[in-house]
Formats: C-alpha cells, structure tokens, sequence
C-alpha cells in the first residue's frame, strides 16, 4: 500500500503539534507494511535535515514560499500532484487548511484519509479573510474525503454540530514513555536547577498565551523559581517580537526550538509544567508532560478538559490573576509526581487504527 503524506511542514524535528503526530506515527505504519511518503515544506528544511528518510518513511521536499498567508495552499496543490504522479494508493491530508483541496485530490482519482487536528480558523494569527478559507477547507475536506480522522472528542462533536456528520473515526494524539534523563549539564548551562523552574513549550503564536503565562508569574513573585518557554516562531511578527522582548527583560528563558536531550532534561527536572493556550486540538505536549509524571497546570479550554485532569489542574483561561493564584497554590504545595492514565494515548496502537481505516479506504 502506498501512502503519500501531507499537510504538514515535515518531519523529523520541525516544530509543531502535526509534526510530531506524522514523525511518531508515520514510522510505525511503515513497520505495518505500508510504503510511506512524506512531503516536506522546503522552505522549513535545514542544510542538516536535507535527507530523503527516516526510520523508513521516505521524504521528499516540495516548494512552499515562507509566507503564511499562500505557504499552505500552493505546497499542498503541487503536493497533490505529486501523490498523483506517483500513484499513490492513498493520500492523506492533515490539518483543515490543506484539506481545502480534497475536492481537487478527489478530482484527480485520489483515495483521500483526511485529519482534523483542530479548528485553526480559530487561532488569532487569522484575519477575516484567511479563517472563512479555512472554515471552508474543513467543510469540503469533511464532505468529500473518502474517510475522516478526529483526534479528540472535542473535534468530534464540533463536526457533528456543524456539518451533522457523525462517521469520524476518533483516534487520538499519542506519546511515548520517556526514559528520564539522568543528565543535567543542558540545565546548568542555562543556569537552572532542579525543581525550581516552571517549564512550557510551543509556538510563538498568540493562541498560546505566552505573554499572559509571563505576567501572571512576575505577578506570582515566586523569587526561587525560574520560568522556561522552549519554542520559537514559524514566522516573526509583532507579536512573537513583544514575547521575546517580554521575556527578555524579565529574566525568563527562553530556549528555542528544542527536541531530544535537551528537552529530555527540561521536562525531566521541571517543578510543574503550564499550558496556558486559548486554542488546541489535543495538545501533545500536555500528554508529554503527563508521561514524565509532572504536576500540570492548565487552562481550561475543552481540549484540555478531555483530558479529565483533577479540578486543581486547571485554571479559568486568559484569567491571569487566576493563573497567578493556581502558580502559587502548586508551588507552595508539595512538589509530586503523578501517575497519569496513559494507556489510549500509545501510538503504537493508534499506528494500528490509522492503519484498519488504509484498508477499509480502499476496500471501499
């Protein structure tokens, strides 16, 4: 079965939820038997991850201009076309955005699995004009995919409400079991001790409130404690140069994009990890930090709710003062490591369910 992936920017180590959803899952459909194609941004490839695969899956680089406002839709056009030229058994499209040319893909000859990881006309870095094109892309994509991917139920139930469309296969974002670091030489180099920072990752994006997550720890006082933001923006604007301006001047550290050792480290010896995003599908990196046993601190947004973390986990969200106040009931408790439930979230079984609905596409 040939599988040609896009929809994302790429994969390994390229930031974002959807990046790291394809780079768990995509090597152990490979492993099921399946011959897998990523199609990867050019425009977001390093000199040093100009290769053509990883772990099995095979990668292939097509032009995307960095600008996000046309970014998406030409690389997932001339992607489209590649997955035809190559025949490929099935396409799968990830995110909303891109599934704006389903149709298209659909009119070509294509079997079309498409995954909806969240309602991005709701992120801020929108206009008016950029969210009605993506709200369209989730309403062709949904019509005319031969099959729907949801990963939560969340999402399940927005579709079913919007389009009443209740076919969606529900499976989830996955996570790995970490091996915990025993090292602490990333640490020390950033001057941080064990235990005494707060630790958050993501996108330099509004939706992801880092700015608030700031205030609402200078407003905590908790003179101890340091705070830490791994992440970095796809695209500087205003507003990822008033982050860094903010955190710069307030002694927070900020790592940039980070993954492997370094990242192992930070979520190894946090005091407590903080979401305090406006907008998520199921974010991964909440269920990483949940895999390290970490004490969490959430806002509570419906994806974060489907979680179903203890009531003292969540904060009221873009409520700062309430962020401040949660801080220093976390801090002052003492710390603790949690044993989540993790068992739905495997992505070797999730491998396996994306995999029946391959079959089931093309049986069909």
């Amino acid at each position: 079965m040939k599988i040609v992936v896009i929809g994302t920017r790429g994969i390994p180590d390229i930031q974002g939820g959807v990046e790291t959803h394809c780079q768990e899952l995509y090597p152990r459909i490979v492993k099921l038997g399946c011959d897998v194609t990523v199609v990867r941004r050019s425009s977001y490839i390093a000199p040093s991850n100009r290769i053509s695969d990883f772990d099995g899956v095979k990668l292939h680089d097509i032009y995307a201009p960095r600008k996000k406002s046309i970014e998406a839709i030409i690389h997932t056009f001339l992607s489209v076309c590649y997955a035809k030229k190559e025949h490929a058994d099935i396409l799968h499209i990830h995110a909303v955005g891109p599934s704006l040319l389903v149709p298209f893909a659909k009119f070509l000859g294509l079997t079309v699995i498409m995954t909806h990881h969240g309602p991005d006309y709701e992120r801020k870095k929108w206009g008016k004009l950029a969210k009605v094109v993506i709200n369209f892309g989730e309403r062709v994509g949904i019509k005319y995919a031969n099959q729907v991917i949801v990963i939560s139920d969340v999402i399940n139930n927005i579709i079913k409400t919007k389009y009443k469309y209740s076919k969606a296969n529900l499976i989830y974002n996955g996570v790995n079991i970490p091996i915990k670091s025993k090292k602490t030489d990333y640490l020390e180099r950033l001057g941080l001790e064990s235990g005494k920072y707060i630790f958050t990752l993501g996108r330099f994006v509004e939706e992801k409130g880092f700015d608030g997550l700031i205030k609402g720890f200078l407003n905590a006082k908790l003179v101890d404690y340091k705070l830490v933001i791994a992440g970095a923006a796809d695209h500087e604007d205003e507003y990822s140069s008033k982050l860094k301006h903010l955190a710069y001047t307030n002694n927070i550290i900020l790592t940039g994009f980070i993954k492997g050792e370094k990242l192992n480290q930070l979520f190894t010896n946090a005091r407590l990890f903080v979401l305090p995003s406006f907008h998520e599908g199921l974010p991964i990196s909440l269920l990483e930090a949940m895999s390290y046993n970490l004490d969490v601190l959430v806002s509570d947004i419906p994806a974060n709710l489907e979680i179903k973390l203890d009531k003292n986990n969540y904060f009221n969200c873009g409520n700062w003062e309430d962020l401040t106040s949660k801080l220093l009931q976390k801090i002052n408790n003492q710390a603790i490591s949690i044993q989540y439930n993790m068992e739905k979230y495997n992505w070797n079984h999730i491998a396996k369910q994306v995999y029946s609905i391959y079959q089931s596409a093309i049986k069909k």
